[in-house]
Parts: C-alpha cells; structure tokens; sequence
C-alpha cells in the first residue's frame, strides 16, 4: 500500500550527503556543481519542490521529480504551550507512520527535539514512547524533515538539536550518525555538533563505536538509579548491559572525544529519590567528567510513577553538589501540552483509531 503518493521505486534525494549527490549527478550525465546546488537548495533554503530551484535548467528540474522524490515530514497537530512557548508536533511521514518533536525556546536559541524511531522497544518503564514498541527506524533524511518542518513553521533558525525524543538513537545507529553529519554540514543548516545531543539508555557496543567517529557531540545517558537492582526496574535494557558496563564505555567515550557526559537522571518518587540514593549516585559517579541532569519524572497514565516534590527534588541535588558532583534540575517545559516523549503521538494515536504495529 502506498501513502501519501509515495512510489517506493522513486528515490529519496535527501538521504545522501553532497559527496554522494554529486556521484549521482555524474551518472545521470550532469556536471558537480549542479549536485551542491541541489544540496543548498534541499538542506539550505529547505525547497520541498523540484519547480522551484530556480538557477537549475527546466529540463533538469523535470528529471529530477521524476526520478527522485523529497522528504517531508508534515505537521499534523501542533500544540502550544501557554506556560513558554514551546511548541509541540505531531508529524506525519510517508507511510502514514506519526512521530512527535519539540521546540523548546531558550536564551542561548532554538533547541529542537527530534525523534529517531516510529515508538521505541527500550521498555523504558517512564517513557510513553514505548508502550506499543517500535514500528520502524526512521531514516537520515526523516530526521532532517523533522528539524526543517520546525524550521518552516517557525520562520525561526534552530540552532541546538537533541536526539531525545520517541526511540533509541543507537539503535538506529548508521541512520543517527549520518543525520549527525548532514546536519553539522557546512553546505546544510551547518548546525555545530558541539550543539548536538544524542541520547542513550545505554547500548554498550554503539557507545564504544561512536566514541570512535570523532564526533564532537555531547552524549547523554539515561542513567536513572546509582544501582542496578533499580535500574533494572526502571529499564529493561539494563539486564543486557550492566550499569558497570555502561559507565566503563561512558569513561571511554570521554577518553576518546574529551566531551563532557551528561547523566540524566529521572527523578520518581518512592523509588531513586531518597538520600541513600542521592549518595550513592555521587559515589558512582566521582570522576566521571559530567554532570547530572535531574528531571522530575512526567507522569504517564499507564504507569504507576509519581512525580517527586519539588523540596526532594532540590535536596538530591544539594546532596550530589555537596559531595563535588555537578547537577542541575532540567526546567520542565511544555508541561501543560503533553510534552513527554510519546503522550502526543500517542494521544494522536488513540485519538485517529490508528495501528501501531
């Protein structure tokens, strides 16, 4: 079944990088230089038609639609926060699969959260995201839609991105790498990596592979207990990977790139958010080159987890301060629009009568 016109024999021109575009244009008989101008037109000035690259002859833009097809991810809700400004978004993709970002406005720009699968089968027990596992990968190219629809709807430039929305980046690893350098490509949106977050549960081999690319991003591991009893409870994946495991290729992926860590830590009342916890973490994490970002858990119907006070909150983190941890607690954004990863897709999901496997 195709959706939304998609013919599965037309290529996807925004999947492959200039260095690969050119190559394609030298087979059909074009000269380089119209590759960059092609690229500049998809992933600078984000054209979502052929017709309209203007300084391309009309018989090459004829070919072009004919022969290749432009991704687009397409708003299908959007909610605003009335509390900041954040901005929520359903967004629809070629086979009628529905993801979510987020826009998040800050005084330092515009971050973007952005999903990397269609759902998510990390079993994180907080994360709507995975309560009906993972349809698909989502590609390069549908990262990017994600980041250019934003962008167009806003009229505003985007200059942070955090892959930390629905689904485990390295599990989706190839694709995540290649959105990386597409959208640190100076011919791109030429967004820094060093304003680039990726977010992991803690798959061991990926952490240790990316440590190897020379990358400058930032990574974040979804840390959530200082022990693994607890961690196991929280997140499923632990069981595959010990959490001395996890923190190993974290110390390895430091030594490799010299970026700092960042810890998340999502904060659930009654179960990781006592003092023994508080100095437990600090313990663990003496030494580690990173600091520890404390998110109140944003509770979710199908589970039992509660939201901590605000008092415990601030006390786990003076405690973890106290003992040379660094720590912060994430201002909650959005809050009032359902801005957990996957209660808006979800909802969306429910609400359209829509199959999710």
């Amino acid at each position: 079944m195709e959706e939304m016109g998609y013919n599965r024999k037309i290529r996807d021109i925004c999947e492959f990088d200039l260095k690969e575009l050119t190559a394609v244009f030298e087979e059909l008989g074009e000269p380089g230089y119209r590759a960059k101008q092609v690229y500049q037109w998809l992933h600078q000035k984000l054209c979502r038609d052929f017709s309209e690259m203007s300084n391309l002859p009309k018989s090459l833009r004829e070919r072009l639609s004919q022969e290749f097809r432009i991704t687009e991810a397409h708003p299908e809700e959007v909610l605003v926060s009335k509390l900041d400004g954040t901005r929520k978004y359903v967004l629809r993709l070629y086979d009628g699969n529905v993801i979510e970002a987020v826009l998040m406005r800050y005084h330092h720009g515009n971050s973007v959260c952005i999903s990397t699968q269609v759902g998510c089968r990390m079993g994180c027990r907080f994360c709507a995201s995975t309560l009906d596992g993972c349809v698909r990968n989502l590609s390069a190219a549908e990262m990017l839609a994600e980041v250019y629809a934003i962008t167009r709807d806003t009229g505003e430039r985007v200059s942070n991105v955090v892959m930390m929305g629905s689904g485990e980046p390295l599990d989706n690893f190839e694709e995540s790498v290649r959105f990386i350098r597409m959208i640190s490509d100076g011919n791109g949106l030429n967004i820094s990596q060093r304003n680039i977050t990726l977010s992991t549960c803690g798959i061991v081999p990926r952490i240790r592979e990316l440590a190897e690319l020379s990358l400058q991003i930032t990574l974040a591991l979804s840390l959530h207990a200082a022990s693994q009893e607890i961690r196991e409870e929280i997140m499923p994946i632990a069981k595959a990977y010990p959490l001395s495991e996890v923190l190993e290729a974290c110390s390895y992926y430091y030594g490799k790139t010299g970026r700092r860590l960042t810890f998340e830590y999502s904060v659930v009342k009654g179960v990781n958010d006592n003092r023994e916890e508080a100095l437990h973490l600090s313990r663990l994490l003496k030494g580690m080159h990173g600091h520890v970002n404390l998110i109140p858990v944003n509770p979710i119907k199908e589970r039992s987890f509660e939201s901590p006070d605000r008092e415990a909150v601030e006390t786990f983190r003076d405690i973890l301060e106290q003992n040379g941890i660094n720590a912060t607690i994430r201002r909650e954004m959005g809050r009032d629009i359902s801005s957990a990863c996957g209660q808006l897709r979800r909802r969306f999901v429910e609400h359209a009568g829509m199959c999710t496997d």
